[in-house]
């Protein structure tokens, strides 16, 4: 357990003793400017504390006005943003982490992620994000959508051991071997489109579970995330969603429950395939 499940604002303790809300809001497709600024202010003052951009998603710029638009002070929200596979290198990756904090308004990020394992380039991105790190710029460094084949050819040469690996994570993907070696290195697993794009709704063992609990399938996966050691950042840019979202912390799933959702799992992805992009 990365840590006891206790309220919106609760965290995972990463592998360098910092502290990551497990639950956050995800942006993208949320369009800079208006739509994304209003996401991230609801999503902060609904108590949210962690907030996922990346450069690709082009919406940094509205990330940052939205966090200066809410009534919290910037050190305490967990920021997380990505490079893109067109910026990685050694070099690259230095220019990009500049222009995302230029864009973002900021002179850190809480997390930084090489977004996908782009082959004969990552492990020079990675060099980049361990100076980063090793000068005091970043409060953390992780990585995005690695398999095992990645973390096989990245782990053995690191000085910094990643913190987190984000991938798509949901009831008809697992990966539990993926998970279990990422807890064997103590790196937190962060789930990106845990709600399947809206796909959750509608399947009816997640509807049967929430109807004992008065809740949604969207919520019922979420706290099966967080019971799983997994820390979610359900994407919307609605008001209403953001908050029903973040409703998850007044039920607790049975192990019974828990063995019904991880017996969806078909290995089915919905976004890119992580050996083909």
């Amino acid at each position: 357990m990365m840590g006891k499940i206790s309220g919106l604002q609760g965290t995972f303790t990463l592998n360098n003793k910092s502290e990551m809300p497990y639950f956050g809001l995800g942006t993208f497709q949320s369009n800079d400017g208006e739509e994304v600024r209003n996401a991230v202010r609801y999503a902060i003052n609904t108590g949210y504390r962690l907030i996922d951009t990346a450069s690709f998603y082009d919406n940094e710029k509205g990330v940052g006005e939205g966090i200066r638009e809410s009534d919290i002070p910037r050190d305490d929200v967990f920021v997380t943003t990505k490079v893109w596979n067109d910026d990685q290198g050694f070099e690259q990756a230095l220019k990009a982490y500049d222009r995302s904090l230029d864009k973002l308004g900021m002179d850190y990020v809480d997390l930084l992620l090489v977004h996908w394992p782009v082959s004969g380039k990552f492990k020079d991105t990675w060099r980049a994000f361990e100076k980063i790190y090793t000068e005091g710029r970043v409060k953390a460094i992780g990585i995005s959508n690695f398999l095992e084949v990645h973390l096989d050819q990245l782990l053995p040469d690191v000085k910094v051991m990643p913190m987190v690996n984000q991938m798509e994570f949901h009831p008809y993907l697992i990966q539990q071997s993926l998970l279990d070696r990422c807890a064997k290195h103590n790196i937190v697993y962060q789930a990106w489109s845990p709600i399947m794009h809206g796909k959750v709704f509608g399947i009816d063992v997640l509807k049967e579970i929430g109807h004992k609990y008065g809740k949604n399938e969207a919520q019922v996966v979420l706290r099966w995330d967080l019971q799983r050691d997994v820390a979610t950042i359900p994407k919307s840019a609605s008001k209403e969603r953001i908050e029903q979202n973040a409703q998850i912390f007044d039920f607790e799933l049975t192990d019974n429950d828990m063995k019904a959702i991880n017996a969806l799992d078909h290995n089915h992805r919905l976004g890119y395939d992580p050996m083909l992009f």
